[in-house]
């Protein structure tokens, strides 16, 4: 018989340190957002101040010997050249800008996204495999705002190099989260998970979801209960289980009002010859260090334990002003790859997107695949063909007749065409939509625009048919 009482034991765990957790922070915040945490580090550290336009900074090198001062005064003046150079590409606020971006701020609710929702949960978790930790992470990235997981685990596996086994943990880890359903790939696992996470497995619920959805979804109820030899009423109270489940695990984290998003960056024609990524620095705060604080370091009768602060208030604020200049510089180098990767777009319009991967990316830039994955996260790229996320020019695709790559988008793109013109009488079915875009010079199974159409959320031929 086992007793009862305390015991002490001992694990390693890998823990990411309190700057770290800053930068990447920082890397991953949007633009609204990252307003927000200048606002706050400047409210918490006050050797930071917000440096107006006409303000110039000193260097104190000359003053003070001490080489943190030193480093200080020059980090301060790397900042202000990039600062400079940023604003000197954005065109001069007039009074009316000023006052439709303050009733643009005045009306924005903030609400927590779905992927911040399940990271959150991730850094909660027991999970101490960093390696584990960092699929979960990219499964969590390639989420729809639906909660689905869309693109199979297989063609992850094979478009990124990552190992089918590991990614299969990294997803079940993410799938015990909430909400129930989530990163499934789709609507009949997404159910699934939703009965076995309310205990449901072995009921009659789940057996029609597990091997009858098409006569569920076609209320063919009479033939669910000759096949699974149970009353109508026993079937009916499977249907009403069936029914409070939920098919978009994620909609309640879809922003439908007051949806508003702060491009980073914005896309601009050079002399007529090409596109240029613009960052979008007009709301980042100039920041600089305390002139005062630096004095009262300089001074030779400061206390040890005054010094002491001082000193580690500065290098939080020289950390934090790294940070954003380096979230600045990912970024806009990312956005270079993608105008050169995505030139057809920005000249013809989203139906000549290529196929783009991010590990494509990252080995352009210099990074490794997650750190495009976070810099990409939730930021937004104003275009002359509208704002999109940055998440949308990274898709898979197929090739064409001529030996071109076509991204996924511009496939269901052609499809949504295919069928809005199709004869309402007698809509095509899926093997027909393959002879169409086979005509377009776009060959793919029927498999693939069966998934493409559900994705789209089109319905069967059969269900189309205009009466």
């Amino acid at each position: 018989m086992s007793s009862q009482g305390l015991y002490q034991t001992q694990s390693q765990k890998q823990v990411i340190g309190p700057q770290m957790q800053q930068s990447l922070q920082i890397l991953q915040a949007p633009a609204l957002e990252l307003q927000q945490l200048i606002q706050l580090e400047v409210a918490i550290n006050p050797v930071l101040e917000v440096e107006n336009n006409d303000v110039s900074l000193e260097t104190t090198a000359q003053e003070d010997p001490d080489n943190d001062i030193r480093e200080l005064s020059r980090l301060d003046e790397e900042w202000r050249e990039y600062y400079a150079q940023s604003r000197a590409q954005t065109s001069p606020r007039t009074s009316e800008d000023d006052e439709r971006h303050r009733f643009m701020m005045d009306s924005i609710v903030a609400q927590t996204t779905l992927q911040e929702h399940l990271l959150s949960q991730l850094n909660l978790s027991d999970t101490t495999d960093p390696k584990l930790l960092e699929l979960a992470e990219f499964i969590i990235g390639n989420i729809d705002d639906d909660g689905f997981l869309h693109t199979p685990l297989e063609e992850l596996s094979l478009r990124h190099g990552l190992p089918l086994e590991d990614l299969r943990r990294a997803k079940e880890t993410v799938q015990s989260f909430e909400p129930a359903g989530v990163a499934a790939e789709n609507l009949r696992e997404c159910l699934l998970l939703q009965l076995e996470r309310s205990g449901r497995k072995a009921s009659l619920a789940h057996r029609i979801i597990d091997h009858h959805l098409e006569d569920l979804a076609h209320k063919r109820y009479t033939v669910l209960s000759k096949k699974l030899a149970a009353p109508p009423d026993q079937i009916s109270r499977a249907v009403e289980i069936v029914s409070s489940l939920d098919p978009r695990p994620a909609q309640g984290f879809t922003q439908t009002h007051n949806h508003y998003v702060t491009p980073d960056i914005r896309v601009e024609r050079h002399n007529g010859s090409g596109y240029v990524p613009v960052m979008n620095n007009t709301d980042l705060p100039q920041l600089r260090i305390s002139n005062a604080y630096k004095d009262l370091l300089a001074q030779p009768d400061t206390g040890g334990e005054a010094r002491s602060y001082i000193r580690e208030k500065i290098r939080g604020a020289k950390f934090l002003i790294r940070s954003i200049a380096q979230r600045q510089q990912t970024i806009q180098r990312i956005a270079v790859e993608i105008l050169n990767h995505q030139k057809d777009f920005f000249d013809k319009g989203p139906s000549n997107l290529k196929p783009l991967n991010m590990a494509t990316v990252a080995e352009a830039v210099g990074v490794h695949e997650t750190t495009v994955s976070r810099a990409i996260a939730g930021k937004y790229m104003s275009t002359p063909h509208g704002v999109f996320e940055l998440k949308y020019f990274f898709t898979s695709g197929v090739r064409t007749e001529g030996g071109d790559d076509v991204s996924n988008t511009a496939v269901k793109n052609a499809i949504s065409e295919i069928i809005k013109s199709e004869p309402p009488q007698k809509p095509y079915s899926d093997e027909q939509l393959v002879k169409q875009l086979l005509g377009r010079g776009i060959k793919v199974a029927r498999r693939t625009v069966a998934k493409y159409r559900e994705a789209m959320g089109v319905l069967p031929s059969h269900l189309r048919k205009s009466a």
